[in-house]
């Protein structure tokens, strides 16, 4: 969740590092996965591969973090989800709504695969300002 621990995961040879708060939503005032990973990909500048866990529960969040630049993201709270309602059925529906939204986010983002997804499509260009 922080750059030193990225930078120190990178010094002691992973190969991946996943960005995750460990079940935050039950400690007040802990920061979400999306919002820690850009400090952890800027700490590990291409050194190490990145994924998250938390916070993903739609097709966009996986744009978003991928956009942010985790190379792909844990589904595991929407997968047991789908298992607990539906069993097996349960479980494919879920990845099936997961791709269906992962590919009209990519069309709305006018991007043709996940690898084109750029940190531009998450942070404008031009600072919003509400009096303008």
């Amino acid at each position: 969740m922080t750059h030193e621990d990225a930078r120190l995961a990178v010094e002691h040879g992973v190969a991946a590092i996943i960005v995750s708060n460990h079940g935050g939503r039950q400690l007040d005032g802990v920061a979400a996965s999306l919002d820690a990973l850009p400090e952890v990909v800027e700490a590990v500048a291409g050194r190490c591969e990145i994924y998250v866990d938390g916070g993903i529960r739609r097709g966009i969040d996986v744009l978003k973090a991928l956009a942010l630049g985790a190379r792909a993201t844990l589904v595991g709270r929407a997968v047991a989800s789908g298992l607990a309602v539906g069993g097996e059925a349960g479980v494919l529906e879920v990845l099936t709504l997961l791709h269906d939204e992962i590919e009209l986010g990519l069309a709305l983002l006018g991007c043709t695969s996940p690898a084109e997804v750029a940190r531009s499509h998450v942070e404008p260009t031009v600072p919003y300002d509400p009096v303008a």
